[in-house]
């Protein structure tokens, strides 16, 4: 109660919530968990604890956290909620209610794959934003406190919960900026996955920070006085990597434990002088000139989180910085709201946009959310892609690129030239020969990076064909290919559903990978001629084919 108090306006709220807790004992009196025999009540009590502490929701919903699993256990009924509470807090339960029914017809589904039913679940819940986004998050809470049990539960039951925590909830947090959620759920994953890798990794990290600690207090110290003479209000953490992402990073990168340099991270949060948007910012970058005085820093590493934040709303200045000791950490600044929002994600963000201090990183968060309404409303979003779409920004994140123009455009990282073009428009896409990166002609199988400004050369008559689809990195890309291919050359279609599920791997100039350019119509004497020696011209361009008609 004294968390949730916390959370409280007045007495009347703090009230609702001790009616909430009552309420949720006596329907689930006598109850035991199967797997643990003790009383049930434990279980929506952990989640109400979650709401509270990992994501910061208010009263209502702390009461529908409670009261999640009462409806149905007893004679209790929404229209009982309703009644005794509100219309919202009845809302909220019956979402929850909704989500549970989708989760639980998993089990029964057996005409589509595991891959297809996951996906629909996860539309289906994301459609349940369109509500209260509020709903996935209590059930992101029910579902941590889910994993937290999940040495208690039947094998099968686990297997679920696992593979469903891994490609639904997972990208979930993570898209909604709840890192510490998304942490605790990858690191329970992995233990329970791979549990050899992650007893091995864990004993890693134990002896390596266990010799380095005296390190870090000697390079935190220097930082510390520095900041204190300049008058700053601030407190510094240190952060070591979980076990999950170093795994991940060993797998991906396939390096030893040994050669994962950012192991250690050092996160300063600061309180600003002014609660002004600019100040902040701008007291970021002295923070920064003030620990690179004192280190020397690793240009290839900063991270501008600030000038450009995250789309889920994640503001930071990232650099690493070489110890006194003769390793490599990460430094993470932040000031007090950057990190709330950073730890609690959405809900962080509201409670700031509602005080009136939004930053362009709310925006950012606002966008997403009426990006996702705007594919579901309009009835042909696919399952398939709307999961892959969020998962892959896990692995990769998103770039900034410039138009031509100095427009900024959000692709995923390891997106090339390609996926630009048909980011900006299907007939860009489909038309496209080539592609002018920071004004230098290259290959549309270009891998883009941050800061790159992106030019793409279409002609009215050029035409894709099957090969484009294996340096395609999204999948929405893919889609609209396959759909030009269906419908003008269905003969390569086939050919190019094979390539579609290939993983491309882009080298910078895309040198490793025949491009072949194909365009067909009327062209004057001469000007096929002379249209094939210019794109031969092209670094990576291995073919020209023009045909008359």
């Amino acid at each position: 109660m004294q968390l949730a108090e916390g959370r409280c306006r007045n007495e009347g709220e703090t009230e609702q919530i001790r009616k909430a807790f009552d309420l949720a004992c006596e329907a689930h009196r006598n109850v035991l968990l199967h797997s643990t025999n003790e009383q049930y009540i434990l279980h929506p009590l952990e989640v109400a604890k979650i709401v509270v502490d990992k994501i910061g929701l208010g009263y209502k919903s702390v009461c529908a956290a409670l009261l999640h699993d009462a409806v149905g256990s007893n004679a209790l009924t929404l229209d009982d909620i309703k009644a005794l509470f509100d219309e919202k807090i009845a809302q909220l339960v019956e979402g929850l209610q909704h989500i549970n029914s989708i989760l639980e017809s998993s089990d029964t589904t057996e005409s589509l794959s595991a891959e297809s039913v996951q996906a629909e679940n996860f539309k289906r819940i994301l459609l349940s934003m369109g509500d209260d986004v509020r709903v996935v998050l209590i059930q992101l809470a029910i579902r941590l406190q889910d994993c937290r049990r999940i040495d208690t539960v039947p094998d099968a039951r686990k297997e679920r919960i696992l593979s469903e925590t891994m490609s639904i909830f997972i990208p979930l947090a993570h898209r909604l900026g709840l890192y510490s959620i998304k942490s605790e759920m990858e690191n329970i994953w992995l233990r329970c996955k791979e549990p050899h890798a992650y007893a091995e990794i864990a004993g890693c990290i134990d002896k390596d920070s266990a010799s380095r600690a005296k390190d870090l207090d000697e390079f935190i110290a220097p930082i510390a006085a520095a900041m204190e003479r300049k008058g700053y209000r601030f407190e510094i953490k240190k952060r070591i990597k979980t076990p999950y992402s170093i795994w991940y990073k060993m797998k991906n990168k396939h390096v030893p434990f040994e050669q994962i340099y950012d192991l250690y991270a050092v996160r300063i949060i600061f309180t600003p002088e002014l609660e002004d948007v600019s100040a902040e910012r701008e007291q970021a970058y002295i923070i920064y000139s003030i620990v690179t005085e004192l280190y020397r820093d690793k240009p290839s590493r900063l991270r501008d989180w600030i000038k450009q934040p995250k789309s889920n709303g994640y503001e930071a200045l990232h650099c690493t910085l070489m110890s006194n000791a003769g390793i490599w950490i990460e430094v993470q600044i932040r000031s007090r709201r950057m990190d709330d929002v950073a730890e609690k994600g959405i809900a962080a963000h509201w409670t700031y946009k509602n005080d009136g201090y939004l930053s362009d990183a709310g925006s950012q968060v606002d966008r997403w959310l009426a990006k996702v309404q705007e594919i579901l409303g309009s009835g042909s979003a696919d399952a398939l892609e709307l999961l892959e779409i969020i998962q892959d920004e896990i692995a990769t994140g998103d770039i900034v690129v410039f138009t031509p123009k100095g427009e900024q455009r959000v692709v995923p990282n390891g997106a090339t030239a390609l996926d630009f073009a048909y980011r900006v428009h299907t007939g860009i896409g489909n038309h496209a020969i080539a592609a002018k990166v920071n004004q230098k002609l290259s290959p549309l199988s270009r891998r883009l990076k941050a800061g790159d400004q992106v030019e793409i050369i279409t002609a009215r008559n050029a035409v894709p064909d099957a090969d484009r689809m294996a340096f395609l990195h999204t999948r929405s890309a893919k889609r609209s290919l396959m759909e030009w291919l269906k419908s003008n050359a269905p003969d390569q279609a086939a050919k190019a559903e094979t390539l579609a599920h290939r993983t491309f791997i882009p080298g910078d100039s895309g040198d490793n990978i025949p491009l072949r350019i194909s365009l067909r119509g009327k062209f004057r004497p001469g000007l096929s001629e002379a249209i094939e020696t210019a794109l031969k011209k092209i670094e990576g361009i291995d073919d020209v084919i023009i045909s008359e008609i």
